[in-house]
């Protein structure tokens, strides 16, 4: 390329050649393609987490309106909260370190609580809760 202000270039030597031309789009269409990959990744994880975090404040909520451990008894419970799906079973926790036959003033009970999102998700918390036994005053 002719630089100098005082001199004519010649015709074959100013500007691009469109081999410039081209190669310089090439790596812009590269450039462009990783890009806008990159925030189709980023929109889709974001998405993802609003799922699994909308998934886990349902889950939280149910457990949180569970009744007290007074009224929650051996059984199950299910319904729907804002399109999840959701069940709590209520069983004897089994161990072999209680002895059942012996005399406690509480009772462990294991309560499982699985809630399924509209996306088909599925979030399972196992946990144990003491309930009163039988003989104990409150």
């Amino acid at each position: 390329m002719c630089r100098s202000t005082n001199l004519k270039c010649p015709r074959n030597e100013a500007g691009f050649t469109l081999v410039e031309v081209l190669v310089a789009l090439a790596v812009l269409a590269v450039s462009l393609a990783a890009i806008g990959s990159l925030v189709a990744n980023n929109i889709r994880a974001t998405r993802a987490l609003d799922q699994r975090l909308a998934l886990v404040e349902t889950t939280r909520a149910i457990l949180t309106g569970l009744p007290d451990r007074e009224q929650l008894i051996p059984g199950n419970l299910s319904g729907e909260l804002a399109d999840h799906h959701w069940r709590v079973d209520v069983l004897p926790f089994v161990a072999n370190f209680i002895d059942p036959r012996r005399p406690t003033p509480w009772v462990p009970q294991t309560v499982v609580v699985r809630v399924q999102s509209p996306a088909g998700q599925l979030l399972r918390i196992d946990t144990v809760r003491l309930r009163r036994g039988q003989g104990s005053t409150k």
